[in-house]
């Protein structure tokens, strides 16, 4: 089982930020709902709590505070584009030190609190609109998963 110690503390919060990320990347692809959207993304980690034991570093990841500084981006694209990045530098750093298991655990966690976030507001008349779609596709390719 792969633990937070593994990783040095910057590779820790690139793993960290991985899950926040993807939230704010479906939270700004469409107008509308950032309130209940931001809400989603906290449910989605409490929700991930409630499973615990699973796996020990997914617990780990749960049970830190989601945080990410969200403020430094000028613009939609510059926070999508870095939060992309995040998405592959933390999906690099887990396949390189924890199980394949592990891996695909995050995968699904960040997929679920995208997921979550995109389903939380009706835009449009649309359970998911189609830009918090392209984004969840994005999100998907960043992390190398399937779309299943």
């Amino acid at each position: 089982m792969t633990t937070k110690a593994a990783f040095s503390p910057q590779e820790w919060t690139t793993v960290l930020e991985g899950p926040p990320s993807a939230g704010m990347i479906v939270v700004t692809a469409a107008s509308g709902g950032m309130f209940r959207e931001t809400l989603a993304l906290s449910k989605a980690y409490a929700e991930a709590r409630r499973v615990h034991g699973q796996s020990e570093l997914l617990d780990e990841i749960v049970g830190a505070k989601p945080k990410a500084d969200h403020t430094r981006y000028h613009s939609v694209d510059e926070l999508r584009d870095s939060g992309l990045r995040h998405l592959r530098d933390a999906v690099a750093l887990l396949a390189d030190k924890a199980t394949a298991e592990e891996v695909d655990g995050y995968r699904s966690f960040v997929l679920a609190v995208a997921n979550k976030v995109a389903a939380a507001h009706r835009e449009d008349g649309q359970a998911v609109s189609p830009p918090e779609t392209v984004a969840i596709e994005q999100i998907t390719a960043a992390l190398g998963a399937d779309a299943s």
